[in-house]
């Protein structure tokens, strides 16, 4: 009896159109994670058959929304920052990441990539010290506990863009202590991908008021 190879997702042909001329480098960094990411502990064996669907198409339909400097925060794998660092060269990107193991995979695949638009640190959210035209983050942790880690890390009138899941909803109504402390005000859900992708992506969007 042999081990089954792990069924990996063919690339879906919306991909090239969302990636543009950058799509070389959406397929090099899927073809790292597919090689390397269950073996180094960065995503799961489940995952690899969505890993474009689920993960990389998620991430990178939100690339629009982003300008300036963003600070994506627990990183990881690189999802979502590396994609969309690959697909907006034009902004200036930092992967914030605790777990060195993690923020090593980061520095790897910024230099495989030739991503010159992309800083990787490795520390807590708390421990940045920084400011940044907008802060990120996909699936670390509910709202409530996102929110003060996230809001302190945003410019007067900076934007946080979260990548949330379906119960985005109930989040932000457990989050409203922790909004108004913080002063994070023009809360909004968006959906992205409705009729170019077969699973959307529920964005939180607000600002942050100094």
């Amino acid at each position: 009896m042999t081990d089954s190879q792990p069924v990996v997702e063919v690339e879906p042909a919306v991909a090239a159109s969302l990636f543009g001329d950058r799509i070389v480098l959406a397929r090099q960094f899927a073809a790292a994670l597919v090689a390397e990411g269950e073996l180094r502990g960065l995503i799961g064996p489940l995952e690899l058959p969505r890993l474009w669907t689920r993960h990389i198409l998620n991430s990178v339909i939100a690339a629009p929304l982003f300008q300036g400097s963003v600070a994506d925060i627990g990183s990881g794998a690189g999802l979502p920052g590396l994609v969309l660092a690959i697909a907006r060269p034009d902004v200036q990107w930092t992967l914030v990441e605790p777990m060195e193991r993690r923020v090593i995979w980061l520095n790897e695949q910024v230099a495989a990539l030739g991503l010159d638009n992309v800083t990787v640190m490795r520390a807590r959210a708390e421990d940045v010290g920084l400011e940044f035209d907008i802060v990120t983050a996909r699936a670390v942790s509910a709202l409530r506990t996102l929110v003060p880690i996230t809001a302190p890390l945003a410019k007067d009138g900076g934007e946080l863009i979260f990548l949330k899941g379906q119960n985005v909803d109930a989040e932000i109504d457990a989050a409203q202590k922790a909004l108004k402390k913080h002063k994070v005000t023009d809360v909004a859900v968006d959906t992205l991908g409705e009729g170019v992708l077969t699973e959307t992506t529920r964005v939180f969007r607000a600002r942050v008021r100094a």
